[in-house]
């Protein structure tokens, strides 16, 4: 398998990049991988009609935004 490591300035891997001949493989074998590279559902289209759309949005920023400060901690 041909695979590219990304790592951070301290040089710890942070991600790996294979090519996408072979993730179609894996994911033929292991169905529950598609998820992964799935585009995910907003909160203003999974709720819709349930909370009204800039509500919605707010909490999807807010959610992206703690997420991202959550792993920049890490």
């Amino acid at each position: 398998m041909d695979v590219q490591y990304l790592s951070d300035a301290q040089g710890r891997h942070t991600a790996i990049v294979i090519p996408i001949e072979e993730w179609n493989t894996i994911t033929a074998k292991h169905e529950e991988l598609k998820m992964i590279g799935a585009p995910k559902q907003k909160l203003s289209e999974k709720y819709a009609g349930k909370l009204p759309s800039t509500l919605a949005d707010e909490l999807q920023h807010y959610v992206t935004q703690t997420r991202t400060e959550w792993n920049s901690s890490i």
